[in-house]
C-alpha cells in the first residue's frame, strides 16, 4: 500500500483543513510469555513431564512453513498528525494490504 507522506485533512482541534503527516501505527499487542494458556506457564506447573502420553506437550511432527501462518498480510492502522497543532486524533481502521507504507 503506497501512501503519500502528507495529506490535507480536517483537523478537529484547528477546526480547518491542514497538512497532516501520515504514520503507521501497530494494530495489536503481543501476548505475554506468562499469559494464561501459554507453554511456559504450563511447564512451570509441571505439565508435560512424567510417564504416559504427554498430549498437548508431546512430540509432534515438524509443521511445514506454509502451515505456520494463515494470513499473508498484516492489517495497518494509519494515524494522522496535524502539522500546525501537532495533535494526532484520527486513525483509519486497519486496512489489509500487501505493500505497506515505506518510512
Amino acid at each position: 500500500m503506497k501512501l503519500p507522506k502528507t495529506t490535507k485533512r480536517y483537523c478537529p482541534y484547528c477546526k480547518k483543513k491542514t497538512d497532516q503527516k501520515i504514520k503507521l501505527v501497530s494494530t495489536g499487542f503481543q501476548r505475554g510469555a506468562m499469559a494464561r494458556g501459554s507453554k511456559q506457564r504450563a511447564k512451570l506447573r509441571g505439565l508435560g513431564i512424567g510417564i504416559g502420553n504427554k498430549g498437548k506437550w508431546g512430540s509432534k511432527p515438524p509443521i511445514t512453513k506454509n502451515k505456520r501462518k494463515s494470513k499473508t498480510t498484516k492489517k495497518t492502522n494509519i494515524m494522522y498528525t496535524c502539522k500546525t497543532c501537532n495533535k494526532s486524533k484520527y486513525q483509519k481502521k486497519g486496512i489489509r494490504s500487501g505493500k505497506q507504507l515505506q518510512e
